[in-house]
């Protein structure tokens, strides 16, 4: 799929996909009041896969599922399927706004597991934003009274899975990266969803609840929204580069404040704020700082 270069297009797909896809977490934490994360995981990959083979046919290129690093995308599939675990069982105890700031970690995950496994070496720059990352995690544990006296364990448990989401999702940016550099894009989605509706597919006969009417309507609207959203996306990228839209998917931390007091009556305090906005300032430094060093390999200044 070409570059069209055209920022502007680029930013508008990215804020609209960035809106749906939290718009889809608040009917995730919606019909998850009931229905086990992982049965909705599976109706997510499942109905998204439609969409999906639209996307590779967009990309071009052809589609093949042969390949020479059946493992690696098997691991990227387990990683991948492990994030949306973590991701979606956190939406079932956290507010939407906390859960949704600490899913943006991904980045100061990828800087900090960069270093044992592809070995590479982080400066005080990185490293300094990793650390106010970790401040901004603290900020929002703190809000939950964490250090201070008892606290629910499910809520503590919930933080933590949420962070570690950012540490699967990492481990996934990672994975692709490495099967990029032999592997078609498209040959990457392909094996990315069929594994992942197969990996969900096989909790089935353990967590099964049958849906009532209105939480199939909600399942089939979880499956249309994040497919329609995983098009902007790919569209996103296929507009501009990558390091100039990744700003605006923190938009979702409005946009999970303003759904949750709407659909949920969740108030975020202070210290979600704050811990966003660290955690928010970490990440796009630690893009610039990415930015930069791409430029220095090319030998040109960013």
């Amino acid at each position: 799929m070409a570059l069209r270069h055209d920022a502007r297009r680029g930013a508008l797909l990215m804020l609209a996909s960035t809106a749906l896809f939290t718009m889809m977490s608040a009917v995730v934490k919606l019909v998850g009041e009931r229905i086990p994360f992982f049965e909705i995981m599976f109706f997510r990959s499942i109905l998204a896969l439609p969409v999906v083979f639209l996307i590779v046919l967009r990309m071009g290129g052809g589609a093949s599922l042969a390949t020479q690093r059946f493992p690696q995308h098997v691991m990227r599939a387990m990683t991948g399927t492990a994030a949306m675990s973590c991701s979606f069982f956190a939406l079932t105890v956290l507010p939407l706004a906390e859960q949704t700031a600490l899913t943006f970690t991904t980045p100061i995950f990828v800087t900090l597991l960069a270093i044992p496994l592809l070995g590479e070496k982080v400066g005080i720059h990185r490293f300094s934003a990793v650390a106010l990352g970790f401040v901004g995690i603290l900020v929002i544990a703190l809000g939950k009274g964490a250090f201070m006296g008892p606290m629910e364990p499910w809520i503590i448990f919930g933080m933590v899975v949420a962070v570690m989401h950012g540490v699967f999702s990492a481990a996934t940016t990672l994975l692709v990266r490495s099967l990029s550099a032999t592997e078609r894009s498209t040959t990457i989605v392909l094996w990315q969803s069929l594994l992942m509706t197969g990996f969900t597919a096989l909790t089935l006969p353990f967590v099964w609840v049958t849906p009532t009417g209105h939480e199939w309507l909600l399942l089939l609207v979880i499956g249309l929204v994040g497919g329609v959203a995983q098009v902007m996306l790919t569209e996103a990228y296929a507009s501009a580069q990558v390091s100039s839209l990744g700003a605006y998917s923190y938009t979702g931390i409005l946009w999970a404040v303003l759904l949750g007091w709407i659909f949920f009556g969740e108030a975020p305090g202070i210290a979600t704020f704050v811990g966003s906005g660290l955690i928010v300032l970490a990440a796009l430094y630690i893009m610039r700082r990415e930015t930069i060093r791409a430029a220095q390999k090319r030998g040109t200044t960013a």
